[in-house]
């Protein structure tokens, strides 16, 4: 799903760059004049569930895999002004610190999957969750497949745009491939909020800090998968990268530095369970310290 320096024209990066910006401007200054104070902390856990969440890749198909992007899944917990800010903050802390999509393509990835992902996955949530219990699973669901296939779907057509030849086959394989990964997105996505507001039904998008220790688990979790979940992490392709495969561009993805925790491993230690522990909890805490660190810095603001 993210898109690496080298495969888009550069129009269309700098477009999609220009772009970024302001949305991500009015997505910070609506967290800092909305977002409870109480909830500050779940900025830091959130983040740093999802960046977890989205190194576990699994199978969706043959030869290809997908994992948990998030988007709609911050966006019913947090808001989507919040699950906009930390989504970005989550991918840019990938491209500078891991290598997980391209610096100067940082714009068209925040774009696909920060601001349009959390958006449209936060519609059908705004409009049907006050339905009825039947109607509100739906809507979770239905936000996070349409979130991932919306994000998929821009990120193919702006490799078009770029000129990336795209053969009907191929896009249409890929496409099938992105709804196999969405509809899994719906069903993870449903999954965890049933079991957030079976912890503390207050856990989604309610006032006041959350009780009973939800918090803490969301984070507990989120450390398991860094540290133990990358064990059985899938290593095939995701979508993007198999479609790259298939249209021949994979040679074109470029890294403008090298950083000593790129692909998500720590390639100073020796063993490769500890090459990606490491790497994985060090990126864990970077989400969190920089999502809470982004909260404490609105509240104060906003009491100034």
């Amino acid at each position: 799903m993210h898109i690496p320096d080298g495969f888009l024209s550069t129009p269309v990066w700098i477009a999609l760059d220009v772009l970024a910006v302001p949305a991500v401007g009015l997505a910070v200054r609506k967290t800092q004049r909305e977002f409870d104070e109480g909830r500050i902390p779940l900025l830091g856990v959130m983040g740093a569930f999802v960046f977890a969440a989205q190194m576990i890749n699994f199978p969706v198909g043959i030869g290809t895999s997908g994992h948990l992007v998030g988007g709609a899944l911050l966006a019913f917990v947090l808001g989507w002004p919040a699950a906009a800010v930390v989504m970005t903050a989550i991918l840019a802390i990938q491209a500078l610190v891991f290598q997980d999509g391209g610096i100067l393509a940082l714009g068209a990835n925040v774009t696909n999957m920060a601001i349009v992902g959390v958006l449209v996955g936060y519609l059908p949530f705004h409009l049907w969750s006050g339905g009825g219990a039947t109607a509100r699973s739906i809507a979770i669901f239905a936000g996070g497949f349409a979130s991932v296939l919306v994000s998929a779907v821009l990120a193919l057509v702006q490799l078009i745009l770029s000129g990336v030849p795209m053969p009907a086959p191929v896009a249409g394989i890929s496409v099938g491939f992105f709804a196999v990964s969405a509809l899994l997105e719906g069903a993870i996505t449903l999954a965890v909020v049933q079991a957030l507001e079976t912890i503390n039904p207050n856990f989604i998008r309610k006032a006041g800090r959350p009780k009973g220790g939800a918090a803490a688990i969301v984070l507990a979790m989120a450390v398991f998968l860094a540290a133990v979940g990358v064990i059985f992490a899938s290593s095939q392709p995701d979508g993007l990268e198999k479609l790259a495969m298939n249209v021949g561009i994979s040679q074109r993805a470029t890294n403008l530095f090298a950083t000593p925790l790129a692909d998500y491993e720590a390639a100073f230690l020796q063993s490769a369970w500890l090459r990606k522990a490491a790497a994985g909890l060090a990126g864990l805490a970077l989400v969190y310290a920089a999502c809470l660190a982004f909260g404490r810095f609105s509240a104060r603001k906003r009491s100034a």
